[in-house]
């Protein structure tokens, strides 16, 4: 080779390559963040087909960094911090307390959420149809259930006279939770007594308030720490031979009496388009909150029998 055209040769990877490597760098990363673990996350493969859909797949032509808190709530917030150094590109919540972590660590980042609350009550958004600011998602508005729960526990249980409602105080939306159930239950000619756990030991002395209370059925909030809990929220059920309506179906598929809720996964689905098309341009602000419209009533045939 002639001295000439090795040295265009060598030219010609020196320019290719620093090409090469900024492509790479220009891979968008999203930051997962969520509550519990990724053993009970019932979304992950949703929101990756979400993402499929909307032309990203993870590892192709974007990272996803996975921050999951294992049910500690004192880590999420470090977690959303560390997500926020590494510079993603847009955050994604997986439940309410993430989201909340989220939006106190970041007012430039987008973050797209999937919540069982009402965001505008718990101060997520501005508004459904206009979020404002860098946050916008999907809302399942499981809070808004809690009197058709009544409803059909009471249509299971027409005897009970007495409900317990299991509520977290941790959970921002757990006032709105308890006057809504507190509401449904006048409607109902049954009285409600409302008992709160945040720990283990709390949901085993919320049982014990209940049974002095004679509660013959009981209303579980929606809350992600709950959610950690399921196996043992189911056992005392059992245990307490106390009729419980959840509001997920990991806890019916693992015991449970009842769920009713939206179509969790499909939500995810909803949620990771908005990511996909935040990363194409669009901002969070200009995109409203979806809300879920898909309804489910699961019942645990075994259980009710065993009952």
């Amino acid at each position: 080779m002639r001295r000439r055209d090795f040295i265009k040769l060598l030219g010609g990877v020196a320019t290719m390559w620093p090409l090469a490597a900024r492509a790479q760098q220009a891979k968008p990363a999203i930051g997962f963040l969520y509550f519990g673990s990724r053993a009970i996350n019932p979304g992950l493969p949703e929101f990756a087909k979400g993402l499929r859909e909307i032309g990203y797949i993870e590892g192709q032509n974007i990272t996803v960094e996975y921050r999951f808190a294992d049910g500690q709530r004192d880590r999420l917030q470090s977690m959303a911090a560390e997500l926020v150094r590494r510079g993603v590109a847009v955050i994604f919540a997986g439940d309410t307390v993430a989201a909340a972590a989220a939006k106190a660590v970041t007012v430039t980042i987008p973050i797209v959420f999937w919540i069982g609350a009402d965001p505008v009550k718990i101060g997520l958004v501005n508004s459904l149809g206009r979020p404002g600011g860098n946050v916008t998602g999907v809302t399942g508005l499981t809070s808004e259930l809690l009197a058709k729960k009544m409803q059909l526990l009471h249509d299971l249980a027409p005897m009970v006279s007495v409900v317990g409602v299991l509520a977290n105080p941790a959970n921002p939306a757990a006032a709105a939770d308890t006057k809504e159930a507190l509401e449904s239950a006048r409607s109902l000619g049954v009285q409600v007594h409302v008992v709160s756990a945040s720990s283990g030991p709390e949901i085993d002395a919320a049982f014990g308030t209940l049974t002095q209370r004679n509660a013959g059925a009981l209303v579980l909030q929606g809350d992600p720490f709950f959610t950690t809990q399921f196996e043992h929220l189911i056992a005392l059920a059992a245990r307490h031979a106390l009729p419980t309506i959840y509001y997920n179906p990991i806890f019916v598929k693992n015991g449970g009496l009842m769920s009713y809720t939206t179509n969790i996964p499909d939500q995810y689905r909803l949620a990771a388009t908005y990511v996909g098309r935040i990363l194409k341009g669009e901002k969070p602000a200009d995109l409203p909150v979806q809300q879920a419209t898909k309804l489910e009533l699961i019942i645990n045939l075994k259980t009710a029998t065993a009952l």
